[in-house]
């Protein structure tokens, strides 16, 4: 049995290394080169503050582009005149008319035409061999077929076969656990149903197949299932086409070691997709739910996908990156002390040091783009004992009979050892890990509609190239990602609710243009991260296709006609925001930003993150829609986190989380706003409440974690007004996520009463502060010691606008929060 598999590195590090490790780790969102790069489906450029976003034709591709059906995939009509009828029996079958013989316990069909099978075989086998390539037309009318040692249905040789379920019946074919071969040398048929030919299922009636042995059903060129009722269990991959695996509809339930359905051909950039328009589909899977070697296109139907038991089931993932505790970054101590880091007076005898420059006994940062620092471990152990091998393991040859069918994977991945020594020296180790993502796409991963649930073990979507979400409800638990894009990641519309993940969204470019999403992730909420294909690259995939006599518009069509865009948004922090050039991670110079981008247009996206809730190894914009982000409770990460530049020029934008690594939006933004410091961590669900100097309604919100600082953006907010915060208190209002609309807002306390100043203005419990432009350094919040935030320090003096904090409860002002 082939696994599907991938490396992953466990980097484990010792207590020996705790500083240098400690300073990569502040690294760990913000650190890939700046390159001009390629990308496709959303076509996003940006240079200085003009921000162009297209959605190319190509999101919008679907089954009928892909597949096409002709009269014999779709015939289920037959007669008993027109048809040669073959009644099984035991071991031996009863034919009546032309075109086939029965011998030896199996049947053997050596003319185009019509055959109507009933009956059961217990023993035997249904071969197709037309030496003429025609159609053979297989109707199973009530039919049991089972072989002991071979396929139970074996197309041999056909221009195409077609196997129509009858109306109301109910089918069976089986294979067993162990086949016999003429030779050592021949490894095929190897599933119940196996056809190398085109293999097309249609019909309103039930088949069950058995794949004892290895696979399912399998067909060497297309598979098509039109219609029906399928249920297939399956030792290794349930349901498998070569060039294309195509759904138009039918109930297609399938438990399988392995894949649960998926493409292969990885030599033609056309074929090895699959396309699916509609169905029930009720899918457990040891490894990859859907896969499809290039594009993956739903244009609808219901999904119930579990691969490899579940998320639960996922590899224990530890973030070595800067959180909480002692420390570099930590809720106390390190660089910064404690006043700075819980958002209190930072010390008077730090001094000022030069704009971004560290200390000089500070350890030199490392040079390259950091890791992935959450550690993933898994022993993956599967019994592979006689499927096809051709030899074994003392290196001798096999026989060709082989047994034993291979063990489940669902339990592939063990839990990672928390309690790994801390002590030791740096240790390096690769280990095998089963794939096992619910729909999976080497190319492009289209989604235009559809119900998914889903509880993956690895990422729920994931594409090796683009994911574009059109429309569609899902709701996903991932041991992983929620939803992975390579390159870009589209959402144009849907309900996207991930309920656990370790990130929720990532991609290389991630455009948000609308819809709803959900997104509940232990690390980062959303990811805008990952290397972006080149031009070279991309080409090479033109030039592949027509070194093998694919037309350009073939290729494109096969892999959803992805077209590539040049991303620049990464060279846009040093011409758009002067208070923010050169941003190295942690406030040290030389480490330009990333070319990663976060594009929010429309919809909404609510944020709920144990890391980072909105990350950008890159830059951020945003002219529409409503974010909601619940950041962090730990000093370590952010609720926004970003290496460029975030502008923001229309929407509305509320984010609390931790104060140590807190960014507000940049300077370059057209669109006002307010960053809140409280003077100490607020309970989760304690209402923050900003309104203006006439009692109007800006923000009522209650964060669904602990929260110490605050951003809020808004139309409403003008770069002179006057505004009062208050904390506590209650709502009249309707809370949707946490955001009150409509109502009373009274009986908080007053924090802060102030006078904007800018179009960012940075704010604390005395008035005004000196603005702080991104993570808080060694120390984060406040002061947060040398670096400020990432390259400036902040004098941490601030201007009582208003006079000093009051305490005195509001009367009663109306919500009307856009």
């Amino acid at each position: 049995m082939k696994k599907n598999t991938q490396k992953r590195k466990n980097i484990i590090t010792g207590s020996k290394l705790w500083s240098i490790a400690m300073i990569t780790s502040l690294l760990a969102a913000c650190s890939t080169p700046a390159t001009t790069s390629n990308t496709a489906n959303a076509a996003v450029s940006t240079t200085g503050t003009t921000k162009i976003v297209s959605v190319s034709e190509s999101t919008s591709v679907k089954y009928a582009d892909l597949v096409s059906l002709d009269a014999d995939d779709t015939n289920v009509s037959w007669t008993e005149a027109d048809s040669t009828m073959i009644k099984l029996n035991s071991t031996s079958a009863t034919i009546t008319g032309s075109g086939a013989k029965a011998a030896s316990g199996s049947v053997t069909i050596s003319e185009a035409g019509t055959y109507v099978l009933s009956g059961e075989l217990t023993d035997g086998q249904i071969v197709v061999n037309v030496a003429d390539k025609g159609v053979v037309h297989l109707v199973l009318n009530g039919a049991t077929i089972h072989d002991n040692d071979s396929a139970g249905i074996y197309i041999q040789k056909a221009g195409k076969a077609v196997i129509t379920l009858e109306k109301g019946t109910k089918n069976a074919v089986s294979d067993g656990k162990t086949y016999v071969y003429a030779d050592s040398s021949t490894d095929e048929p190897d599933a119940a149903i196996f056809s190398k030919a085109d293999l097309t299922f249609n019909g309103a009636g039930q088949l069950t197949v058995t794949g004892n042995y290895n696979e399912g059903i399998t067909s060497k060129d297309d598979l098509k299932i039109i219609s029906g009722s399928i249920n297939v269990k399956a030792a290794d991959d349930g349901i498998k086409g070569k060039d294309m695996v195509a759904i138009q509809a039918g109930t297609i339930t399938v438990d399988a070691t392995g894949d649960g359905i998926k493409s292969t051909n990885d030599t033609d950039t056309s074929k090895g997709f699959v396309a699916i328009a509609d169905g029930t589909f009720n899918i457990q899977s040891g490894s990859d739910g859907i896969q499809a070697e290039t594009a993956l296109v739903t244009d609808g139907g219901t999904y119930n996908i579990v691969t490899a038991g579940g998320s639960a089931n996922a590899p224990a993932k530890v973030e070595e990156g800067p959180g909480g505790g002692m420390g570099f970054g930590g809720g106390r101590g390190g660089f910064g002390g404690d006043g700075a880091m819980n958002g209190g007076t930072p010390p008077t005898d730090m001094g000022t040091p030069p704009d971004g420059e560290p200390p000089a006994d500070m350890p030199a940062m490392p040079g390259s783009s950091s890791s992935n620092t959450g550690t993933q471990t898994g022993n993956n152990t599967t019994a592979n004992v006689g499927t096809k091998a051709t030899t074994s393991s003392s290196g001798t040859s096999a026989t060709s009979t082989n047994s034993a069918a291979p063990t489940s994977s669902s339990a592939a991945a063990a839990k990672a050892d928390s309690n790994a020594d801390a002590d030791n020296a740096t240790t390096t180790t690769e280990e095998e890990s089963t794939s096992a993502k619910a729909l999976k796409a080497g190319a492009d991963l289209t989604v235009n509609g559809g119900t998914y649930t889903i509880d993956s073990m690895d990422d729920s979507l994931h594409s090796n190239s683009n994911v574009t979400v059109n429309d569609g409800t899902f709701t996903i638990q991932s041991g992983d990602d929620g939803i992975h894009a390579d390159q870009a990641l589209t959402i144009n519309g849907g309900t996207v609710k991930i309920t656990k993940s370790y990130e929720g969204l990532e991609g290389a470019i991630i455009t948000l243009n609308d819809g709803d999403v959900d997104v509940t992730a232990s690390d980062d909420g959303v990811n805008a991260a990952g290397d972006l294909a080149t031009s070279d690259q991309a080409a090479g995939t033109t030039d592949k296709a027509a070194s093998d006599g694919i037309s350009a518009t073939d290729a494109s069509k096969a892999t959803t006609g992805t077209t590539a865009a040049t991303s620049t948004t990464g060279t846009n922090a040093k011409a758009t925001d002067a208070n923010q050039q050169n941003r190295g991670p942690g406030g040290m110079p030389g480490e330009s930003s990333g070319n990663n981008e976060l594009h929010i247009n429309g919809g909404s996206l609510t944020v709920n993150a144990g890391g980072d809730g909105l990350d950008a190894n890159g830059s951020i914009t945003m002219t529409g829609g409503t974010v909601i982000v619940n950041g962090p409770t730990n000093n370590g990460n952010g609720a926004l986190d970003y290496d460029g530049t975030f502008v923001i020029s229309g929407g509305y934008l509320v984010a609390a989380g931790s104060s140590g690594m807190a960014q507000g939006t940049s300077d370059a933004s057209t669109q006002n706003t307010i960053v809140m410091t409280f003077p100490e961590t607020q309970k989760a669900g304690t209402l923050v409440h900003v309104q203006d100097s006439k009692g109007n309604n800006i923000l009522t919100f209650a964060p669904a974690k602990d929260y110490q600082n605050v951003v809020v953006s808004s139309p409403d907010l003008a770069k002179d007004g006057s505004y009062v915060i208050f904390s506590g208190g209650t709502s009249t209002g309707k809370a949707v996520n946490g955001l009150y609309t409509g109502g009373t807002y009274s009986g908080g306390t007053q924090i802060v009463a102030f006078q904007s100043t800018s179009n960012v203005t940075w704010v604390n419990e005395s008035g005004v502060t000196t603005a702080r432009s991104g993570m808080g350094g060694f120390g984060g919040g406040g002061q947060g010691g040398f670096g400020g935030g990432r390259n400036r320090s902040q004098s941490g003096t601030s201007t009582d606008t208003t006079g000093t904090t009051s305490t005195t409860g509001t009367t009663g002002t109306t919500d009307s929060a856009k």
